[in-house]
């Protein structure tokens, strides 16, 4: 599995931190990145691409 977060369309609200912080965190820009690898948590990763607001989290 891989994701990523498209950082023209994220707003930072933090929600895929919240829900998969092995894999995602706010950066200084205040915007999410990803920093883990998505395999250890598909499950989480996926809920996070799902609620993300702004649909900036692709998962493949």
């Amino acid at each position: 599995m891989k994701a990523f977060v498209k950082e023209n369309d994220c707003i930072g609200c933090g929600m895929c931190a919240n829900i998969c912080p092995q894999v995602f965190e706010i950066g200084a820009d205040g915007l999410s990145r990803v920093v883990g690898n998505p395999d250890d948590c598909c499950d989480a990763v996926a809920e996070a691409a799902a609620v993300c607001p702004v649909n900036a989290i692709e998962v493949m």
